[in-house]
């Protein structure tokens, strides 16, 4: 049997929660703590000390050596500097450790080493972390040993975000204050704050450690570059949701219990649709303190993983033909005496207040569309959105029957006066339950669909941070809240005027509704006709940060400045051009030094062969022509690899950083494709024994 452990015990142990604060700090420390977290402010430098030195005391008796300040810079993974503990030596030789309010609040990483997008050059290094004081410190356990964690916010030395944090913390004010003064409006004046919760699904896959290490474009690019399909694939459906393999069970339990040590609350484990692709979901949490938990899921898949002699992929699409990873962003509002603002109740018809916010919602998806597209935009997501597994690259909103049959009474008639009912569900079967349905179906090839009392934003790539996705909801949001409380506030009759607004709101954007099949062509006609965006890849979504529409929306609320924003659209075309230079890289690499060479002695091989049976004075065609078609495909992935080199090349002399990155897409990309179809060709000719690299089957299979 294997170690039994308590969840209950183990649950937050490497956290430095308010309960640990609670028993440690005194309580007018305590006390100050909590109102800054709650309100805001700053903590004064006295309170600072003290809450230093008792996390300091709580980590090195947890077997801490040293602290850092962990941030999220635009690399999209986080980054962390570690500082030990250690003082001077008294006078008697003995080492003392230290750790003060300032060195709590305040870090001084390097800013010109990380990507700025122009706001800082080499010669300008100076950037600063500050401590999110609403997200938990933590114990990280790794090869360096023990390390406190302190979860912080990255700016550069004039003021600019630097990260994916600050925005996001600023989003979410502009949120709380424009969402207050919608429940002002309704009577509800208990209410302190409003606050985005989020709890994002990752999706990964595994594969062995020893079959990775063979693969030069796993290593590099986190993608398979080359590889024919496998005799199988996911086609029968008996992986989705199957057994649990014991090697991947045994994964999951230690990743858990690590997950849990560190206050993730990691709620429900399965085997996804692709084979070797699994699933992990937390429950709900405020959103900056969900954004930090999915980045230490991300770092433990990847840290426990080795431990079990595998790794984990977390690229949307690291095996082509079969279905890529995302990470599906449940994101809800709620305020802090417990009303969820997106619960429509039993009677969603009549719940005015939630109409009223759902209509605000329509509104804002449907004039910020593009900036909702360009939030989930990854080199990786390029390869996913719009297949038959994900959602289209168009953003509409699925409602579901109940609230859509709502909301076209309110346009045709200006009142719901009837709501659809789920019914029972009749099982046929005496022994089992006949249970009340939802009133609604689900659809999964919605990009933005109302789920009960949330919405899932289902573009969201796997390897991404969900900080930029939820600090755009929270931004276009907060903005139709704030247009509506505007004309609210002033209206002499608050009850007509809600529901004009309300009629208005649903009527302008009842385009960006659609219940049905996502993935289908008459979709891609619909939606053009309706006029939606169609924006198909990660740069072409770039410039939608830089419109006017988008500066003045962020600008209005402090999210973002126009340099930032700026910054950040450069930093987009770099990273795309980046990745994309690698994996041609990899693959010339692949192609020169394993594929070729393995072909040749094969053909080699093969022609030895044609002219032994000849010689025999047998019939040789069969392997004539198996030799002719070897011969062909290799020819032509040799000319194709000219053809990359020559073009990789023409790409890394391009200066214009737009520029570079479009042809990275357009020019780039084509030459690898042309690449890759011959090499997966000779893959299913090939003797197995002389093809150089895992194939699909084993690295999808061998688990």
């Amino acid at each position: 049997m294997s170690e039994v452990f308590n969840v209950e015990e183990i649950f937050g142990q490497n956290v430095f929660t308010l309960g640990k604060m609670k028993e440690r700090l005194p309580k007018n420390v305590y006390k100050e703590v909590v109102k800054v977290m709650d309100q805001g402010g700053e903590l004064s430098m006295e309170a600072a000390n003290v809450v230093a030195m008792a996390m300091k005391e709580w980590a090195v008796e947890n077997g801490a050596t040293h602290y850092t300040h962990w941030f999220q810079p635009l690399t999209g993974i986080t980054a962390e500097k570690h500082d030990s503990f250690v003082a001077h030596p008294d006078e008697m030789g003995k080492m003392l450790t230290e750790f003060s309010g300032k060195e709590l609040i305040k870090g001084e990483p390097d800013a010109s080493s990380f990507p700025s997008g122009g706001l800082r050059a080499t010669f300008e290094a100076r950037g600063y972390t500050a401590w999110d004081i609403t997200s938990p410190a933590f114990l990280k356990e790794s090869g360096c040993g023990v390390t406190l964690c302190i979860p912080t916010a990255f700016c550069s030395y004039t003021g600019e975000a630097l990260d994916k944090k600050t925005p996001l913390l600023r989003s979410m004010e502009a949120l709380s204050e424009q969402a207050l003064r919608i429940v002002r409006l309704f009577g509800n004046t208990e209410a302190t704050k409003v606050t985005a919760s989020v709890g994002p699904e990752q999706e990964y896959f595994l594969v062995d450690e020893k079959l990775y290490r063979q693969r030069t474009d796993l290593m590099f690019a986190g993608r398979t570059l080359f590889g024919a399909p496998a005799p199988k694939g996911q086609e029968m459906e008996d992986h989705y949701f199957g057994v649990i393999r014991e090697r991947v069970g045994a994964y999951m339990k230690d990743l858990n219990e690590e997950l849990w040590k560190l206050g993730v609350t990691a709620k429900t484990q399965h085997n996804e649709v692709a084979p070797a692709q699994h699933e992990l979901a937390p429950i709900y949490e405020t959103a900056n303190i969900a954004v930090d938990h999915n980045q230490l899921v991300m770092e433990a898949m990847k840290r426990v993983a080795v431990h079990h002699g595998m790794r984990c992929l977390l690229h949307e699409k690291p095996y082509a033909g079969v279905n890529g990873s995302g990470k599906h962003n449940n994101w809800s509002i709620t305020t802090d005496n417990g009303v969820n603002l997106l619960d429509p109740g039993d009677t969603p018809n009549e719940n005015i207040q939630f109409l009223l916010v759902l209509a605000c919602i329509l509104k804002a998806v449907d004039t910020h569309a593009d900036l909702l597209r360009q939030s989930a935009s990854d080199v990786g997501n390029d390869h996913r959105l719009g297949a038959n597994e994900a959602p289209p690259a168009i953003i509409s909103v699925f409602l579901g029957e109940q609230l859509e049959d709502v909301v076209r009474q309110l346009i045709e008639t200006g009142a719901a006066t009837s709501v659809k009912e789920g019914g029972k569900l009749l099982t046929g079967v005496k022994t089992l339950p006949d249970f009340q349905k939802d009133a609604t179906d689900r659809n999964r090839t919605s990009p933005f669909a109302f789920t009960g009392n949330k919405f899932e934003f289902r573009m969201v790539g796997s390897a991404d941070s969900i900080a930029s996705p939820n600090t755009t909801l929270n931004a276009i949001v907060a903005e139709a809240f704030c247009e509506a409380a505007d004309r609210l506030e002033k209206a002499d009759d608050l009850d007509l005027a809600v529901h004009d607004l309300i009629k208005e709101y649903l009527t302008e954007h009842q385009r960006i509704i659609f219940n049905g099949d996502g993935y289908s062509d008459d979709w891609l006609a619909e939606a053009e006709k309706r006029g939606l965006p169609n924006i198909k890849s990660m740069i072409e979504a770039a410039s939608t940060i830089t419109t006017d529409k988008a500066v003045k929306l962020f600008e209005r609320f402090g999210i973002f400045t126009k340099v930032e924003l700026e910054s950040r659209e450069e930093i987009i075309y770099e990273t795309y051009a980046k990745t994309i230079n690698i994996e041609a890289l990899a693959m010339i690499d692949m192609a020169g030094k394993q594929i070729i060479p393995a072909v040749v002695k094969y053909s080699k091989a093969l022609a030895d062969t044609v002219n032994a049976v000849k010689a025999a004075g047998a019939d040789a065609a069969v392997q004539a022509e198996l030799l002719k078609e070897v011969c062909e495909n290799l020819a032509a992935m040799q000319t194709a690899l000219a053809k990359l080199e020559k073009t990789e090349k023409e790409a890394s002399e391009i200066e214009d950083v737009k520029a570079q990155a479009f042809f990275y897409k357009d020019t780039v990309k084509a030459a690898m494709d042309e690449l890759r179809a011959p090499a997966d060709k000779l893959e299913m000719i090939v003797d197995k024994n002389i093809w150089p690299i895992p194939t699909y089957g084993e690295l999808m299979f061998e688990i």
